[in-house]
């Protein structure tokens, strides 16, 4: 009667093993002497091994920043108001980037755009403004946070700008300890879990990498608005740029000192906005087009051309020698400003 043999085998050169064991037993059967069997040669595995899942999901990156993630977040953006009397905000450490955008006066006002973190508080939140539109879109339909805007702005926000519009949610409430119109606040996983139909981050033509053979040592670099003033001071011990407004250091009332791992100084046109605000116009800083830029990284500072020739596309940079210009992964704040403030009547 025919004998069935089953022997499990497991590990490297098991097909090896297999074999030789195939051959002893055949022997042994069939009555005869065994032969004495030569060592194997170890088996060489011709491709590599698999790849562990926690090492594929840790090559995912923020397209905003360049850090590890998870999954792609939805995006949020908050208008925050930049005056000396609303000083410090409140959450602004955990955007992903920061743009700063000129309003009336020759101020300031800043563009929060969150995905990768959401903190607890986010503000004091201010009212939206023309330009804001245009720079929205590069995110697709983004949550979009801010206190109102003027009556003729308002309802174009409303029904024409491609948001899922926050302005009206429970997410909002004012701290009593500061002065109106200073004192608005947003819970931040409010805001998200407010618009759950937002588009989650994607590709808006930031590149990161190792930095680029040249630029010029810069320890630090200030840009200016009529009434306001930047300056980026590089930190080789934090590795990051230190950010100075008006004079003073900036920090967040939750988080520490306000700092960035790379700088965009855009100059663009600078013109004035078709809805009043307090009776003028205010400033259209524009963000599609295309004109020079100042890149700061590492210490160094590059100078770059921008281009983004449609609302919906991606804003590119790129350097003298044609290649794409690479940021360093973290935050990133982008400066809208101009050579020409009188093209908007400041």
């Amino acid at each position: 009667m025919q004998r069935r043999w089953t022997i499990a085998l497991a590990g490297v050169g098991t097909a090896v093993v297999a074999a030789g064991l195939s051959v002893l037993l055949v022997v042994l059967l069939s009555g005869a002497q065994p032969v004495a069997l030569k060592r194997a040669a170890p088996v060489r595995h011709p491709h590599p091994r698999p790849v562990p899942h926690a090492a594929v999901l840790s090559q995912l990156v923020s397209p905003f920043t360049g850090e590890p993630v998870k999954a792609p977040s939805r995006v949020v953006v908050v208008k925050i108001d930049n005056i000396v009397d609303a000083r410090p905000p409140t959450g602004l450490t955990s955007a992903d980037i920061v743009y700063l955008l000129p309003v009336e006066g020759g101020l300031s006002r800043i563009f929060a755009v969150y995905s990768t973190r959401i903190p607890r508080i986010i503000g004091p939140v201010r009212s939206a403004r023309e330009d804001d539109l245009d720079l929205l879109r590069q995110f697709g339909r983004p949550g979009f946070a801010y206190s109102g805007a003027t009556p003729q702005l308002l309802p174009f926000i409303a029904r024409r700008a491609r948001v899922v519009n926050l302005y009206d949610t429970p997410a909002y409430f004012r701290d009593w300890r500061r002065y109106a119109p200073h004192n608005l606040y947003a819970y931040g996983r409010t805001l998200r879990a407010e618009a759950p139909g937002a588009s989650t981050a994607h590709d808006i033509g930031f590149r990161f990498g190792p930095p680029p053979p040249g630029g010029r040592l810069t320890a630090s670099f200030s840009v200016s608005y009529p009434a306001a003033s930047f300056t980026f001071r590089w930190s080789a011990r934090s590795h990051h740029w230190l950010v100075w407004m008006d004079g003073t250091l900036a920090t967040d009332a939750a988080a520490g000192d306000l700092t960035a791992a790379t700088v965009v100084i855009q100059y663009t046109v600078v013109r004035t906005s078709r809805f009043r605000e307090y009776g003028v116009p205010p400033p259209y800083a524009e963000s599609v087009g295309s004109g020079t830029a100042v890149v700061l990284r590492d210490g160094r500072a590059y100078r770059v051309r921008w281009s983004r020739p449609s609302p919906d596309g991606v804003t590119t940079y790129t350097l003298p020698s044609g290649a794409r210009m690479t940021f360093a992964p973290g935050q990133e704040w982008v400066v809208l400003t101009t050579t020409n403030w009188a093209k908007a009547g400041l």
